[in-house]
């Protein structure tokens, strides 16, 4: 019994035509595949080969790492008349969030007579209570 022979044999980067190399990477930017999908349908061996075509032959800028930037804030652009009624809002919905959690707890300490609060809170939301 004969073993198969194999054609396989090392490629390099000059062996690819620069037709060749320019489809695979207008085949990438354009988004039809990655880099590592290109390198298996083609039949390329290096890892980085198609890496080092985009950074060569490819429009996108490769030179330099993308910059993370902070995105821009309405708070930047708001006058301060907005900026306190904006401030006004957030104090009644934690106001109003407050209340229903001091309920909450009234409830189970009526319920299950756990003793969640301690008594000089309670006793200051009496008098809180009796004020208004």
């Amino acid at each position: 019994m004969t073993t198969p022979v194999s054609t396989h044999r090392k490629r390099t980067q000059r062996d690819y035509s620069l037709g060749f190399k320019l489809q695979v990477v207008a085949a990438v930017e354009k988004g039809d595949m990655t880099y590592k999908q290109a390198q298996s349908i083609y039949g390329i061996q290096g890892r980085s080969t198609v890496l080092t075509w985009l950074r060569k032959h490819g429009k996108m800028n490769w030179t330099q790492p993308p910059r993370m930037t902070m995105p821009k804030t309405l708070k930047a652009k708001e006058t301060p008349a907005q900026t306190i009624k904006r401030l006004e809002k957030q104090l009644e919905d934690e106001h109003l969030r407050n209340l229903l959690l001091n309920e909450a707890v009234d409830i189970i300490d009526a319920e299950y007579g756990a003793g969640l609060r301690k008594k000089y809170l309670a006793k200051e939301r009496e008098a809180f209570k009796n004020r208004k």
